[in-house]
């Protein structure tokens, strides 16, 4: 018992403090190819990333200004140009990435920089080396999100510093590689969106319980349990499968700054709900209810890399079996050890009450953020 305690314990305060370095660390990587060997395309990085990498707040007030930017503008395009390599297959050979001036884009999780690249092959490439470098050794947890355009076809993928070379076929995807990559995509997202993963977290911690005479109590049986675990996962995979079908299909568009701070503010209310408690035995309306919102933010990673023509559906699905599949990795890793831990003081006030109000906490400074913009 000491030492599932001690797991438990180690976990939240890794959680927490990767919650308090960011929310995640991606980068946008778009190239087109048509018919030339020259390829255009641009790559989106986050200011804090090339903080990170480069050095650029010179005078130290941990505020990046655009003054700052421009002058550390020959170590940024230095630094992305000799962290991205690029081969365009046996006759094409190795590409010149050039980068061009950067410019400003924000974004919902902060400020970007966008890079324009010109990609010079020695011929039409027919497939695509990329060994993406950018944040090794830096952030474990940055990944790249690839978007390949050519003649009218759309390949994905998602690009891990340090884990080698990725080939992209620049042929029409077949359903099997929409598959794969589409999921892939799907389990990064939804392990990488900490925000959605803390909104479902502040649901389940008190599905191990039972609330009677105004306290919280142990559930004595495992079916119980598994019950409420079951409703709410369930309530918010159906919920979010919606609204990510209706806007991936451009059916329904909400402003990115509205949906995410109305997600922020979910995992106020369910967090809140855990230490002042009002709803018990239906928190799968709130996973329901506030899911639906949890949708859209699931579909702004489509919308950043589109869904290829000829297999749109089969992407879409393939995206969200993997943010289901990534969902349940954590729910049977945590949920199992909640069970045990449930009859315990530690659980009940370290864990649901003072975990939640902390989830609460930095629930409330991502909603700040967000809604200022």
């Amino acid at each position: 018992m000491k030492a599932l305690i001690a797991l438990l314990t180690l976990s939240m305060l890794f959680a927490v403090q990767s919650v308090h370095a960011h929310t995640a660390s991606n980068g946008f990587l778009t190239l087109s190819v048509e018919g030339s060997p020259r390829l255009n395309g641009q790559i989106e990085l986050a200011i804090r990333d090339l903080e990170l990498a480069v050095g650029l707040d010179s005078d130290g007030d941990r505020k990046v200004t655009w003054g700052e930017v421009r002058a550390h503008e020959r170590d940024i395009v230095g630094y992305v140009a000799g962290h991205l390599l690029i081969e365009g297959g046996r006759t094409a050979g190795t590409c010149q990435v050039r980068v061009g001036t950067p410019r400003v884009n924000e974004r919902v999780d902060g400020n970007y920089l966008w890079l324009p690249l010109e990609v010079g092959c020695a011929h039409s490439p027919s497939a695509l080396t990329i060994d993406y470098r950018i944040m090794e050794g830096i952030d474990p947890s940055h990944r790249g999100l690839l978007v390949a355009n050519a003649w009218g076809t759309t390949q994905t993928g998602v690009l891990v510093p340090g884990a080698g070379r990725t080939v992209i076929s620049l042929g029409r995807p077949t359903w099997t590689s929409a598959l794969v990559q589409y999921f892939r995509v799907g389990v990064w997202h939804i392990w990488s969106g900490i925000d959605h993963l803390l909104f479902l977290l502040s649901l389940l911690l008190p599905a191990v319980l039972r609330r009677t005479d105004g306290r919280w109590e142990a559930a004595p049986l495992v079916r119980p349990a598994f019950i409420n675990i079951l409703k709410v996962v369930t309530a918010f995979t159906l919920a979010h499968s919606v609204t990510l079908s209706l806007a991936a299909f451009d059916v329904i568009h909400l402003p990115s700054r509205l949906t995410e701070s109305v997600i922020a503010a979910s995992i106020i209310v369910a967090a809140l709900n855990n230490v002042f408690p009002k709803i018990t035995a239906g928190r799968w309306r709130i996973a329901f209810a506030f899911g639906l919102l949890h949708g859209f933010g699931f579909a702004s990673v489509l919308a950043e890399m589109g869904l290829p023509p000829g297999a749109r559906l089969i992407s879409l699905v393939a995206f969200n079996l993997g943010v289901e599949a990534g969902q349940l990795a954590v729910v049977l890793m945590v949920m199992p050890l909640a069970f045990c831990l449930r009859a315990t003081r530690f659980y009940r006030t370290a864990v649901l009450n003072w975990g939640s109000s902390g989830i609460a906490a930095l629930a409330v400074v991502w909603f700040v953020q967000r809604a200022a913009g």
